[in-house]
């Protein structure tokens, strides 16, 4: 999973810090002049995704994941992003979009409607838009 987030920085030459997992996870947080994403790694490997209950761990990791990026980054020169609640739903909507795993989709619309969804680009399967 990546956990994304562009950064400003008032470095003119500060690079992202990228670790990449099986999915692609993203938002952003600004601070400075420069923005600069920053990537977080959410590991995948000890969940099966096919249950619901991996699924819903990845979720929270996601979730966790991108407050992190949105509020932490501690880094030399980076600020956290002035609006982290914006920052770590976007990142989190990113992550579940790009993940294409129909039963994440349904962990986040547990805690999110599908308007909401549908806003972040996350195909929401017909079924489960339908209730």
């Amino acid at each position: 999973m990546y956990a994304k987030a562009a950064v400003k920085t008032s470095w003119s030459a500060v690079s992202a810090a990228a670790i990449v997992a099986c999915t692609s996870f993203a938002g952003d947080v600004v601070a400075g002049p420069q923005e600069v994403t920053v990537a977080y790694k959410v590991s995948t490997q000890d969940l099966d995704l096919s249950k619901p209950a991996g699924a819903h761990e990845l979720y929270t990791r996601l979730k966790s994941a991108a407050w992190f990026v949105c509020t932490r980054t501690n880094r030399v020169g980076l600020e956290p992003s002035p609006d982290a609640d914006a920052c770590t739903e976007k990142a989190l909507g990113e992550a579940v979009r790009n993940a294409h795993v129909p039963l994440l989709v349904q962990a986040y619309l547990q805690t999110h409607t599908v308007g909401q969804a549908a806003a972040l680009g996350i195909d929401v399967p017909m079924q489960v838009a339908a209730k």
